[in-house]
């Protein structure tokens, strides 16, 4: 079924005399990121061209997608909005808040038995105020955007940095914080910095072992976990072309881990393929009538150079497969190399899990692939050296896999079956096989690695591979491993070899599912009453912010100084800390917790200037939030990288955080900050860094002069009465500062409704 198709006609009613005009206007051939761009302006066709990496624009999106443990605060802002219906077609996702354990059926009962409270409160908001809502198991967001709501030459947003997967059904799909999802939620535009483009030609044809993981995870080395940053990564060339939907949106999904605002891929028969195959052939055939506008012009990727601001150029017959890892996604090493790697950097060769699924590699086909190796080590009597875990993508494929007899094979082979959802992807993992803080490895097909992503051991190794070298590894047992070239014994005593794996793009008897897990809100939710209980640990509703006044940004105390890293992870800790994403005061309790201390190198151990003493982070500055004291974060590079959880922002802002100052931001954290009112600062000269001390006191010195391009002073005094001066930069426009003088943007959004 195509949900929204009448939007979906419209909007390609709409595109081609968008595009046209946009081409005539920016006066040159136009990158298929450029045409949804411009055909997706709030204010309908363009009257100018936009600087890219400068021009903050508004945009109309088509949609919206919330997954369970972001949606809680996005909803608890809209309720504030005084609207009584979304303004576009928005869903809501139930995959965050299920942890695995067990298996599917206990694991997914364990969670509707401890998380009903969210689940319940979630069903109604949606039945509310008209948004759609899958239930707890119905699958991951990602992978069920993709096989129900993207569409080719679309724009739509999600409370999750992993929304761009649907880029692989050529969409412009941005990861946001909640507070960017309740402005078009609400009715407004939604901002964007015009982006940066990046342009990756494919040729060649994927062989053997090598998959479309590997075409990202090259990627990832070549540009590191910044190298995206404010850019769309735009696909193309004969090896795009070669590539399966579900293949593309693998590629496009951890284009987040480069940090890229999304990546896209242009209009072809493998997205025309998978289109009809879920039951959106309506949808394919629109899209046909207008497809030379679904892609780039030809003069485009004729001459790639002239129309992109880089161009990476990857050949997929000679690309040889990876693991990336540990820690970070952008460690990228061919596989066969890594035996030595890991060796140099005592990392542990043997592996304890293999893991496969996640929004990143949980298709049908990724299945197939996996299951391909499985049945090998079953019929070649080779017994896994390491545990197996599985996480479909969705009911739709669960089922259609358990029919087809693929969840039969990983059983035979000893893998447990988890529920569709994200599971040990976001820390949802209950693991009992490691005791403390045991150093281990691990490998897995999911998008991130951070230290404790997984199973919140700070020494556990996690490689990130494709579903098929995943499997074949944790077969093996070992990190050095490599199954083109190195033998196995089996039970008999025999050496054999792995085959290279075999894939099936789509089902041949097609998808097939009894329940897909999606509810149809009420036309009219007018007489839904959506309950919140005061008392309740899980829930709170909200409190509008204070703006943050001139005078409270002089005497500001410093709280940490975060060393290396820091990401939403390390400022918001996922795991065990799901259950509190609904209610801000208690999650405040991990605030930062996971950052480094740069001067002592300890986490969650910062000086308490009030009395001298050392203590964790969220409770020291609940004393400086009591004595009426404002404080100051002061970061590294790329600060706030990795989810788009917004709470990264909420949390501090709650606890009286009134700036960042940083090197650089990740985008998406960037804007969050400004969207609660606070300052998102970064240093005019990094070196500056270096000046900041322990006991360091912070004077904003012309905060009442705020204003675009303009950088700020601040006046930083020491703990021996020395004083340093620095400047602040940032990237604030007119309506961005009208939102930090208003306390955040939905106090003015309330403000604009109310007038």
């Amino acid at each position: 079924m195509a949900f929204d198709i009448d939007m979906i006609k419209k909007v390609y009613s709409e595109l081609p005399s968008r595009v046209d005009k946009a081409r005539e206007v920016v006066g040159k051939p136009l990158t298929l990121s450029e045409k949804i761009l411009y055909a997706h302006l709030w204010d309908g066709s363009p009257s100018r061209a936009f600087t890219r990496g400068k021009d903050y624009v508004d945009f109309a999106p088509d949609r919206i997608a919330c997954q369970d443990a972001t949606a809680q605060m996005a909803l608890l802002q809209f309720m504030q909005a005084g609207k009584s219906k979304v303004a576009v077609p928005t869903t809501v996702h139930c995959d965050h808040l299920i942890q695995a354990r067990d298996g599917a059926v206990a694991d997914l009962k364990r969670a509707n038995d401890t998380s009903n409270e969210v689940f319940d409160f979630l069903e109604s908001v949606s039945n509310k105020y008209g948004i759609g809502f899958w239930k707890p198991g119905a699958g991951i967001i990602h992978q069920v955007v993709l096989e129900n709501y993207a569409f080719p030459g679309g724009m739509m947003i999600g409370t999750d940095s992993h929304t761009v997967n649907a880029g692989g059904l050529g969409m412009v799909a941005v990861g946001v914080g909640g507070a960017d999802a309740v402005d078009v939620m609400a009715g407004m535009p939604w901002e964007l910095k015009f982006p940066k483009l990046i342009g990756v030609k494919l040729t060649g044809e994927l062989n053997g072992w090598t998959a479309s993981k590997d075409v990202i995870l090259k990627v990832a080395g070549i540009l590191t976990v910044k190298g995206g940053t404010g850019a769309i990564v735009e696909y193309f060339g004969p090896g795009a072309k070669n590539l399966s939907c579900t293949g593309k949106g693998t590629i496009c999904n951890m284009g987040a881990e480069i940090g890229a605002t999304t990546s896209t891929f242009g209009y072809d028969e493998a997205m025309e393929r998978f289109l009809r195959a879920t039951d959106r052939s309506e949808i394919a055939d629109e899209a046909n009538k207008i497809k030379d506008y679904l892609t780039g012009d030809p003069e485009v990727y004729e001459n790639p150079e002239k129309y992109f601001d880089q161009v990476i150029e990857i050949n997929l017959s000679t690309l040889r497969p990876h693991l990336n890892g540990p820690f970070t996604p952008d460690l990228a090493t061919p596989v066969g190399e890594l035996g030595k790697k890991a060796r140099e950097n005592d990392w542990p060769i043997n592996v304890m899990w293999g893991l496969i699924g996640s929004c990143t590699n949980s298709s049908y086909e990724d299945l197939t692939r996996a299951a391909s190796i499985a049945q090998q080590a079953i019929d070649k009597k080779l017994k896994p050296k390491s545990d197996f875990g599985i996480n479909p993508g969705s009911e739709q494929i669960r089922y259609t896999a358990e029919r087809d007899g693929l969840l039969r094979v990983f059983e035979d082979l000893g893998a447990t079956i988890f529920t569709n959802a994200c599971g040990p992807c976001i820390g949802q993992w209950d693991r009992s096989d490691v005791l403390g803080d045991e150093k281990n490895t691990i490998v897995h097909s999911f998008n991130r690695n951070f230290s404790k992503r997984a199973d919140g051991n700070p020494n556990t190794h996690a490689f990130v591979g494709s579903p098929e070298m995943v499997a074949a590894i944790a077969i093996s047992g070992r990190l050095d491993f490599d199954p083109m070239n190195d033998s196995l014994l089996n039970e008999d005593g025999e050496e054999v070899k792995l085959d290279e794996p075999r894939g099936i793009e789509l089902p041949p008897r097609g998808f097939e599912v009894e329940d897909a897990g999606y509810l149809e809100p009420d036309a009219d939710g007018s007489g839904v009453n959506v309950v919140v209980n005061p008392n309740s640990e899980r829930l709170q509703l909200l409190t509008p912010f204070e703006p943050i006044k001139d005078e409270e940004l002089q005497g500001v105390k410093l709280l940490i100084k975060a060393f290396g890293k820091c990401t939403t992870d390390h400022i918001s800790m996922a795991g065990p800390w799901l259950r509190y994403r609904g209610h801000l005061d208690n999650i405040a309790n991990n605030t930062l917790i996971g950052a480094v201390n740069a001067f002592n190198k300890k986490t969650n151990f910062v000086k308490n200037q009030l009395d001298g003493e050392y203590g964790g982070v969220p409770d020291t500055q609940r004393a400086y939030k009591k004595a009426g004291i404002k404080t100051i974060v002061v970061g590294d590079h790329n600060y706030g990288e990795g989810s788009s959880r917004e709470h990264a922002a909420m949390q501090p802002r709650h606890l009286g955080v009134a700036a960042v100052l940083v090197k650089s931001f990740a985008r998406i954290h960037e804007t969050n900050l400004k969207k609660q009112g606070m300052l998102g600062l970064t240093f005019a000269n990094e070196n500056d860094y270096d000046l900041i001390q322990e006991d360091d006191t912070f004077n904003f010195v012309d905060i009442s002069e705020f204003a675009p391009g303009k950088p700020l002073t601040i006046e930083v005094v020491h703990a021996d009465g020395s004083k340093d001066t620095i400047l602040a930069n940032h990237t604030y426009n007119d309506a961005q500062i009208e939102w930090y003088r208003e306390g955040s943007a939905l106090n003015l959004i309330k403000k604009q409704n109310n007038a």
